[in-house]
């Protein structure tokens, strides 16, 4: 992973979108997050003075389906169907999944959330992923254990998912009509 401006701008976006996600709680559908340039929304958003703006800001796609299931075929196909304005400079999804860690074989898979980003223009993606604690890892921890966000990621954790925003990016909304 690069350590470029737009790589970083991605990387802030995400933990916005992390925060945002988990503020919301476990069990939720998944959310589909554009990503627009703060600078053509500046007239229209509140920042305290003194306030870094971030480069990109998070608008939540209220129009998933409630049907289509996270981790499934389904919503790979619906996220690569939008054709995003040019305005758009890239798209977040969030989903909750089951995920079994190859480095524990006999473990059961565990909820966790999926958490993938994309630019547009830009050879620039992120894959997180947040394990659910179970309640014996959250009694163990203490009070304050739900607020606490682990993440991991790395280089194609979850490259369909990355194809599919990507694609629906590439797309021209015009030609779609």
């Amino acid at each position: 992973m690069s350590d470029s401006p737009t790589q970083k701008a991605l990387n802030k976006a995400m933990m916005e979108a992390v925060e945002f996600v988990h503020s919301e709680g476990w069990d939720a559908s998944p959310t589909l997050f554009a990503l627009v340039p703060t600078s053509l929304l500046i007239d229209h958003i509140e920042t305290l003075d003194g306030e870094e703006k971030a480069p990109l800001t998070l608008v939540v796609q209220d129009n998933l389906p409630d049907s289509i299931l996270p981790g499934s075929e389904e919503l790979a196909e619906y996220v690569s169907r939008i054709a995003w304005p040019r305005e758009v400079a890239g798209v977040v999804l969030a989903q909750e999944i089951k995920f079994k860690d190859a480095s524990t074989p006999e473990e059961s898979p565990r909820p966790a959330r999926l958490i993938s980003g994309v630019l547009r223009d830009e050879e620039v993606d992120l894959t997180l992923l947040q394990i659910r604690p179970t309640e014996e890892e959250l009694e163990a921890a203490g009070p304050f254990a739900e607020d606490e966000i682990s993440l991991r990621g790395g280089p194609d954790v979850a490259p369909g998912i990355i194809a599919a925003l990507r694609y629906g990016l590439e797309q021209d909304p015009e030609e779609m009509v």
